[in-house]
């Protein structure tokens, strides 16, 4: 367990480290990678550690996003009172779907959370009157100030987004050393067992989703703030993919493997399209390649090859 906390605090000790060293481009990189790992670590919650294998996580994203946005862009709120607004849409989005769509399992649940999700993505086309539709909007620089620190200045956006990754990196690790987490890979693992030995699953599965959705809102929030823009397209089915194939490539089920996923498959991208317009191509063969040689993902292949306890 110490040995697994020092790793952990280590990579958050490296990442603020890094924001004093890193050329500007890297930096605002690093940046939106942390912003993006933390709904990857949403996501890894409900389906890395619990099982719920979900195509609609975008509508948690775009939750908090449109959350924050809308409120700042019509009120004068404050980017503090517009982040615990984004929480609150995403734990009540997550709430409600849950309700209805852990009815189901298997591929149903996967439709369903899809069928959610899109009908999200319509809406914020159909209400276009507010948020702009496609084109989307801008969060004005003015509401994006903490504290009189403005978040769209680099060095602050950088330790913004550094201390949203390690309250959302520290807390999954938390939890999945909790009895919940616990509990939530026992249902993972053989759900009939889980409910023979008394336990309630679907109150558990559904914590487990309203956690990952709150989560995932925080990034969505944080991404309109650092970022100062929110569109539809974060509500799109590519985003319901992108955290799943991160939590695949860095390796599901274990706490650090979504920050892996996310800088792996980021660097691979923006690498891969400074070579060639078919930069696809090329980050498919090389998904490919990991998949077929490291199919648990690089923190599942660690865990395997060399360090079991890695949580």
């Amino acid at each position: 367990m110490r040995a697994s906390l020092a790793l952990h605090l280590g990579l958050v000790a490296v990442l603020f480290a890094l924001n004093f060293v890193l050329p500007a481009y890297a930096h605002g990189n690093i940046a939106r990678v942390m912003t993006l790992a933390v709904y990857a670590i949403g996501y890894n919650i409900a389906f890395g550690y619990t099982g719920l294998l979900s195509l609609g996580h975008a509508m948690f994203f775009a939750a908090g996003m449109y959350g924050a946005g809308l409120l700042l862009r019509f009120t004068d709120a404050g980017a503090v009172a517009a982040f615990g607004v984004a929480l609150a849409c995403g734990a009540g989005l997550a709430l409600v779907t849950g309700l209805l769509a852990l009815r189901t399992a298997g591929v149903s649940f996967m439709i369903v959370t899809l069928m959610f999700s899109q009908a999200c993505a319509l809406a914020i086309l159909y209400f276009a009157e507010y948020t702009r539709g496609d084109e989307g909007f801008v969060i004005a620089a003015a509401s994006r100030v903490v504290a009189g620190h403005d978040l769209g200045d680099a060095q602050v956006r950088y330790l913004a987004a550094w201390a949203l990754f390690s309250a959302a990196f520290l807390f999954s690790l938390w939890l999945v050393n909790r009895p919940m987490g616990k509990v939530l890979v026992a249902i993972r693992e053989n759900e009939p067992r889980a409910r023979l030995l008394g336990y309630d699953t679907f109150r558990l599965k559904l914590g487990a989703l309203v956690i990952s959705g709150m989560v995932s809102a925080a990034s969505g929030a944080g991404y309109g703030l650092f970022f100062g823009y929110a569109g539809a397209s974060f509500a799109g089915v590519q985003y319901s993919i992108f955290p799943l194939l991160w939590v695949l490539l860095g390796g599901a089920g274990t706490v650090i493997g979504p920050f892996l996923g996310t800088l792996f498959m980021f660097y691979l991208i923006d690498l891969s399209s400074g070579i060639t317009d078919a930069y696809m191509l090329i980050a498919g063969v090389a998904l490919i390649g990991l998949t077929l040689f490291a199919p648990q993902g690089i923190a599942g292949e660690l865990r395997r090859r060399a360090w079991r306890g890695l949580p």
